[in-house]
């Protein structure tokens, strides 16, 4: 055998393996075994299905500072493989919340009773969203625990089917008691069922009722569709002439079904269908009886009205559909959904079909707003379930959006810091400056003076310096409120936090302008720095330019470009510092960390044991002293110990079991002491710097052999290139050395 014809054995070997294992096609006898097998998971609509999906991939806590929150593994597609990182859900885990919620509510009451509709500014993932649900589908359906079945029939040929509907005579003894698994010769017609009934509709509802409540446990809750749906009409008209044949006998009818296994895909439009806002939801029907492809069927059937349907709600029945910019469609082309969302029901000429698919649409707020303002939107809200979907708020989750889309994309050397810049400009175009009103009174002096820099580090988890701090303008002087109460200030505002910004596909198409520039060989935040700038310049393009400016920072992007300007200096310096061999981060963690178990043993009147005598001894005065003098305290020691050990405690409260030394209060400290000291050696890494910017080595060997250990420790540990490292030391040499 060639290897062609043996390799193509093999797959038709693997395939056939494949077909039987997956069971493919039962009779309605081997389904019903399946369905007593497992009755809950043969008995599900399509909300209790999409909720099924989401909960099979698990599930899992993630810390956020305004709290722990829940993330569904579906949305981080790790089932894709390599196409992960670039097709999965970063962030909203409260829409995930949310949606999940509302899913949950389907369930209990017994069908989708309420579109679902995510609203959010154009670019906030709302279509991602969607996508990952129905990828989800897609895969949970080739499972076992997703299997879904539907009904087709099936009418042999006259010498195996003696007795069969169309041919006269009754069945006889040794006739087969189902024709599901015949071959094609021996079928004289086929009739495949487009609306994809579920094979129990094939028993009336009584019987079907009382079956289910044997064998399913006694609290379980059967979806409305399930207790309540009957056979589409084509389906209808087959079952009753075959039953008018057999004499009422329903054994008869069931001779002639066969339970096909279907596969959810979006690509082939098979339970998860996406709209855009050109195309209609409908359902159509045709007369086929007429049709020459159904000629073969039994003469008795043949003077049946047989109507076959099709259309969007068809296609999407049984899993999710999607009607993308919702609002962007006159009101009347989806004004009957109102009727068929509060019914699950639509009506066509010759029938009323049963609708069983979630509903997920999208709007941005723009036509939110517009639409809030009709006179009939108090009527379909009830029938909207809206959920939110703003921009991120947390740099670090945006970061990962630009790693994701542009990082993979790039065929050229990624700069440090290049993204955290871009994720922090759009960050700080998304905040709202909180009303101190709307506080406590022991926060609002902490509110009045937060600034838009200070409010996006804690949305990301990092605590701010202390009021002792050499930057004063990103000082704290006064308490804040828990980041949580922050962050649900604005969350029922129609203008709520997020709502505005600079969009992801600004940015991203930023980054890959900023790419182009031909002064860098790489992806540089100097170019993004630039790109910023033009984008800034844009007023009349961007809505969230043109909002007034206020407080520290906020809506101010000639503030921001500054703030990000010095940010970016901080961490080119302070990665050149690290690499220096100048500073010692281990020393400097131990000294502050002895500090802190003085501090706190002097607080509770203890005694610490030395490490080198065992001996136990008073805290060290001198010690603290001198660690407090680094950090440049100002106000007496021990409001400045008691404040700072507030702090500290305050930090483990809300992070139970998690080391101090890991601390975003640690790191800020650490942060301070290392540059008290290093103050004093500035002149030294300034000549690193400068020497750092040439092609050619210094003189010096001294200085050679710093300037080579600088320059591999950032190549190494940081991942600049050679050619990054020359611009970002005459960078930071210009701007904090010359």
């Amino acid at each position: 055998m060639r290897k062609a014809d043996q390799a193509l054995s093999e797959i038709d070997q693997r395939l056939r393996r494949a077909f039987e294992a997956e069971r493919r096609v039962l009779s309605f006898a081997e389904y019903l075994e399946l369905v007593e097998s497992d009755p809950e998971k043969h008995t599900r609509d399509a909300s209790q299905y999409l909720l099924d999906m989401i909960r099979s991939f698990g599930s899992y806590s993630i810390e956020r500072p305004a709290g722990p929150l829940t993330r569904y593994r579906v949305f981080d597609q790790e089932f894709l493989g390599a196409d992960a990182v670039r097709e999965n859900l970063i962030g909203h885990e409260e829409v995930q919340g949310e949606l999940v919620r509302s899913l949950h509510n389907f369930v209990r009451i017994g069908r989708a009773s309420r579109l679902l509709l995510l609203h959010g500014p154009n670019g906030s993932a709302k279509s991602t969203l969607a996508a990952c649900l129905m990828r989800g589908l897609e895969h949970y359906s080739m499972t076992d625990e997703g299997a879904l079945y539907r009904v087709s029939w099936v009418f042999p040929k006259k010498a195996l089917g003696r007795g069969a509907i169309g041919f006269g005579g009754r069945p006889s003894e040794g006739q087969l008691l189902s024709y599901a698994h015949l071959s094609d010769d021996d079928i004289e017609a086929r009739v495949s069922v487009e609306v994809r009934d579920h094979p129990l509709f094939l028993l009336p509802p009584p019987e079907r009722q009382k079956l289910l409540e044997g064998w399913l446990p006694p609290n379980a809750q059967l979806s409305r569709y399930l207790t309540h749906g009957t056979l589409c009409h084509k389906s209808k008209r087959i079952f009753d002439a075959l039953l008018l044949e057999g004499n009422g006998s329903i054994e008869h009818v069931l001779k002639h079904v066969r339970i096909e296994r279907f596969f959810i895909s979006r690509r082939y439009r098979v339970g998860a269908v996406t709209l855009g806002p050109e195309l209609s939801v409908d359902a159509r029907e045709r007369q086929v009886t007429a049709d020459q492809n159904l000629g073969a069927l039994p003469l008795s059937l043949r003077s049946l009205s047989l109507y076959e349907v099709s259309g969007e709600l068809v296609d999407a029945h049984g899993g999710l559909l999607e009607l993308s910019d919702l609002l962007k469609r006159p009101l009347d082309a989806f004004k009957y959904l109102q009727t068929v969302i509060e019914t699950g029901e639509v009506a066509l000429s010759s029938q009323t079909l049963l609708v069983n698919s979630t509903w997920l649409g999208s709007a941005n707020e723009l036509h939110l707003a517009a639409f809030r303002e009709h006179p009939e939107f108090e009527s379909f809200r009830g029938r909207f379930e809206l959920i939110p979907v703003p921009y991120l708020l947390d740099y670090r989750d945006e970061e990962l959006v630009y790693s994701a889309r542009v990082g993979k994309q790039m065929r050229i050397p990624i700069a440090p810091h290049t993204f955290g810049l871009a994720a922090r400009f759009a960050v700080l175009t998304r905040l709202k400056r909180p009303n101190p009103q709307a506080y406590e009174e022991e926060y609002r002096a902490g509110i009045q003076e937060l600034s838009a820099w200070q409010k996006m580090e804690l949305y990301a988890g990092r605590a701010l310096p202390p009021e002792q701090a050499p930057d004063k303008k990103r000082s704290v002087r006064h308490p804040l409120p828990p980041t949580k109460e922050l962050h649900e200030e604005f969350r029922a505002h129609r203008e709520y936090e997020g709502s505005f910004g600079a969009s992801p596909r600004e940015m991203t198409t930023l980054l890959f302008d900023a790419a182009q520039d031909h002064r860098f060989s790489y992806l540089s935040p100097f170019a993004v720095l630039d790109q910023i700038d033009r984008l800034c310049e844009r007023v009349d393009d961007y809505s969230f330019l043109r909002i007034d400016a206020e407080g520290p920072g906020y809506h101010d992007t000639r503030r921001a470009r500054s703030d990000l300007r010095s940010w970016l200096l901080d961490q080119l310096e302070d990665e050149l510092r690290q690499v220096s061999g100048i500073v010692d981060d281990v020393s400097y963690q131990e000294l502050l960390s002895r500090y802190f178990e003085h501090v706190g043993a002097q607080a509770k009147g203890e005694k610490l044991r030395n490490p080198l005598t065992g001996a136990l001894e008073e805290p060290d005065e001198n010690r603290m002293g001198e660690v407090e003098r680094l950090l440049g305290a100002e106000e007496p020691k021990e409001d400045f110990r008691g404040r700072l050990m507030g702090r500290i405690a305050a930090w483990a409260l809300e992070h139970p079991g998690q080391p101090l030394v890991t601390s975003p209060v640690f790191a800020s400290l650490l942060a301070q002491l290392r540059s008290a000291v290093f103050a004093e050696k500035r002149q030294e890494l300034g000549k690193i710097c400068e020497a750092l910017r040439e092609e050619t080595p210094p003189k010096d060997t001294a200085l050679r052999k710093a300037v080579d250990t600088a320059r591999a420790g950032l190549m190494q540990r940081f991942g600049y290139t050679e050619a990054a490292v020359r611009d970002t030391a005459a960078y930071l040499f210009a701007e904090r050395f010359s």
